[in-house]
């Protein structure tokens, strides 16, 4: 475990900190590495200083907090499941949060608020998607997979709802927001808060994962409380999935393509995999996100549609090689 933790922390900690800096220097409006240090000390250029510390940089750590959240809710909900393909968007998480989210949006409530409506939205279809897929017996790749895809199409169905009945002139910033938009995460600190706190709480509990991940009756045989660990998996799972719905939308694939590229690196050790995942999750969302914006600049792409383009042939390669 020690020498897969300094690899995995040698790897992604650098890694981590370049994708920030690429971030923060690429865009319509290239800026030279050598004139970040300068924004630091005051003497960089009021346009840059102006980009880095009013656009990008709030951006790009929101973009760093939401990849890291979709990365441990993915790699959490694996374990629960054990199965490689679980996913906070395959399974109507995702769906059921944006719900919430738009509900309590066009309703006028405070962020506060948004934030509550998308928990309770992700649990829910929490509760509905694992409920109906375990029905009387165990889950299974196909029952667990079938249902989260008609789980998603019914969210699917509601958010269409919503947005035929919604204002024209709000109707653009919804769509694009339920694609995937970081452009309006201006205020990080919460998303920072929920992902430092789930990482620092779930790390102790890492050999209990361990354990659960070669499944319940092994897990109940070795003395863990199987259905309290379940359920605060359920909840974290939600609570990150909502909060990563509200700072950046529905973005998807993160947390299927993040911990399994992971495993086959660095082992399942959830000790390793776990903080792995926030670090390579916030990695490969600031990167996404950066190109989604530099693709076609100065125009800008959703980064959902950037993480959709990495994470289809992932997930079919997956299933093709679960049959």
């Amino acid at each position: 475990m020690t020498r897969s933790f300094l690899l995995a922390a040698g790897v992604l900690l650098p890694a981590s900190l370049l994708s920030l800096v690429v971030a923060l220097a690429w865009g319509s409006v290239a800026i030279p590495l050598g004139e970040l240090p300068r924004v630091l000390t005051g003497e960089a250029s009021a346009l840059h200083a102006t980009l880095i510390t009013e656009l990008r940089l709030p951006r790009a750590l929101a973009a760093f907090a939401a990849g890291g959240l979709l990365g441990v809710a993915g790699a959490l909900m694996q374990v629960l499941l054990r199965n490689p393909l679980a996913d906070p968007y395959v399974l109507g998480l995702s769906g059921g949060a944006s719900v919430g989210a738009l509900l309590a949006m066009l309703a006028g409530l405070s962020m506060f608020s948004v934030s509550a409506a998308a928990f309770a939205g992700a649990m829910l279809s929490t509760l509905i998607v694992f409920g109906l897929a375990h029905g009387t017996g165990s889950w299974t790749a196909t029952r667990l997979l079938l249902t989260g895809v008609v789980v998603a199409a019914g969210w699917g169905a509601l958010i269409s709802f919503l947005l035929a009945v919604s204002p024209t002139a709000e109707l653009p910033g919804m769509l694009y927001w339920l694609m995937g938009d970081v452009s309006h995460a201006r205020h990080p600190g919460p998303a920072w808060g929920v992902l430092v706190f789930v990482v620092l709480a779930a790390m102790p509990l890492g050999r209990t994962l361990n354990v659960l991940a070669r499944g319940p009756m092994q897990a109940a045989a070795l003395g863990v409380s199987v259905r309290p660990v379940e359920w605060s998996i359920y909840i974290a799972a939600s609570l990150i999935t909502a909060t990563a719905v509200t700072q950046v939308g529905a973005v998807g694939f993160v947390g299927l393509i993040v911990p399994h590229m992971l495993r086959l690196v660095f082992g399942n050790d959830q000790r390793v995999i776990l903080p792995a995942s926030a670090l390579a999750g916030g990695i490969l969302l600031t990167l996404a996100d950066t190109l989604a914006r530099t693709i076609i600049a100065p125009e800008q792409l959703p980064v959902g549609v950037i993480t959709a383009m990495l994470g289809v042939p992932a997930f079919l390669f997956l299933l093709y090689r679960s049959r």
